[in-house]
């Protein structure tokens, strides 16, 4: 079966960096995020264009994702892991020189005991809930923590998307009662937090789906464009029906189009009957349930056929797809399927 052409724009992804890397002060490092396999983008492509753009720390979420990237990228660029150092960790930790940012004591006492003298860092929990160490826990452990040189302590925002939570100010309040006076390098932003200004930056910032062309950096240049094959269309008389369930039945002499593309390459099924597909900038909309490998398209008022229609690109950002999903653009990103032909413009990579 045809499979979609996914456009990736490294070059919109650096100046993506480069833009939220402008919003802090010379003194603040910007590093990058590149969880998930790159925000569903692929790691090794994504890291290596952000390297050459200057960025010299990169963040993933298991030890697992930090092979890849070192893989990627070599000796010297410093790779964090979100997750910490989990049981069985110890030797890629090790032999990649991975720095697990650690999130208890039980971690904190593995990664001493096994790997004593190796980078770490420190995750402290300001209310967001979910990793790190609570105040109590980080009260009773600092002075060992400390004592071993952490490379960074950080935390992170719940709220950041939304600036005026208050939760945003909370957690900086704790965070800094948590860290203040301690001479280590510290990070608390991501996208979010970078865009609400420099009280949030201090020494590390870590933009994550803004790089990607997400939201909430609206001033993001596009990087993803996702245009699928049609394989087939079709007419249909009044009172015909379309695809699964049959949920859609035609008012009118309708044409539909049936292009390569399901839920199972990340095109969820939610958007059933609420998105769009767009040719030369005129929206056509979903017709029916989207299927695993098919969705249906009306194209009834187009004056052409076309040979593809596409689903992401200057028409269509994934924040705004994401919005006709009922999801947010993160779960768009990363859910983009491996059978996609993937062009990484301007360096004559394909995949």
């Amino acid at each position: 079966m045809a499979t979609g052409k996914l456009h990736i724009d490294l070059g919109a992804l650096v100046r993506n960096w480069q833009a939220l890397d402008a919003q802090s002060a010379d003194s603040v490092e910007t590093a990058a995020v590149v969880k998930a396999d790159g925000y569903g983008l692929g790691a090794p492509q994504v890291a290596r264009a952000l390297a050459r753009a200057g960025a010299r720390r990169f963040f993933v979420a298991a030890a697992e994702e930090g092979a890849a990237v070192r893989q990627a990228l070599g000796p010297g660029p410093q790779i964090c892991v979100f997750s910490g150092h989990m049981a069985g960790d110890t030797d890629m930790i090790h032999d990649l020189d991975l720095v697990p940012m650690l999130n208890s004591l039980e971690q904190l006492t593995r990664h001493l005991e096994a790997l004593p003298g190796r980078p770490f860092g420190i995750q402290l929990d300001t209310g967001m809930n979910r990793l790190g160490m609570e105040p109590a826990e980080w009260g009773a452990v600092a002075e060992i923590a400390l004592g071993a040189g952490p490379e960074l302590i950080m935390s992170h925002l719940a709220c950041a998307d939304e600036p005026d939570h208050p939760q945003n100010q909370q957690q900086l309040d704790t965070f800094r009662a948590m860290t203040d006076g301690l001479n280590v390098p510290r990070s608390l932003a991501a996208t979010g937090g970078i865009l609400m200004g420099p009280d949030y930056h201090f020494d590390i910032t870590r933009p994550g789906v803004g790089m990607y062309g997400g939201a909430p950096f609206e001033d993001a240049s596009p990087v993803v464009n996702l245009s699928l094959p049609v394989i087939q269309i079709r007419e249909l008389e009044p009172g015909e029906t379309v695809g699964y369930s049959a949920t859609y039945t035609a008012q009118e002499p309708t044409v539909i189009a049936t292009v390569s593309g399901g839920y199972a390459d990340g095109l969820i099924r939610a958007m059933s009957g609420r998105g769009h597909l767009f040719f030369e900038g005129a929206p056509c909309p979903i017709a029916g349930r989207v299927s695993m490998d098919l969705i249906s398209v009306d194209i009834t008022h187009l004056s052409s056929a076309p040979k593809a229609l596409e689903i992401l690109g200057p028409d269509q950002t994934v924040d705004d797809l994401a919005n006709a999903a009922g999801t947010i653009g993160y779960e768009i990103l990363t859910s983009l399927g491996a059978r996609y032909a993937r062009q990484y413009n301007g360096t004559g990579q394909h995949a």
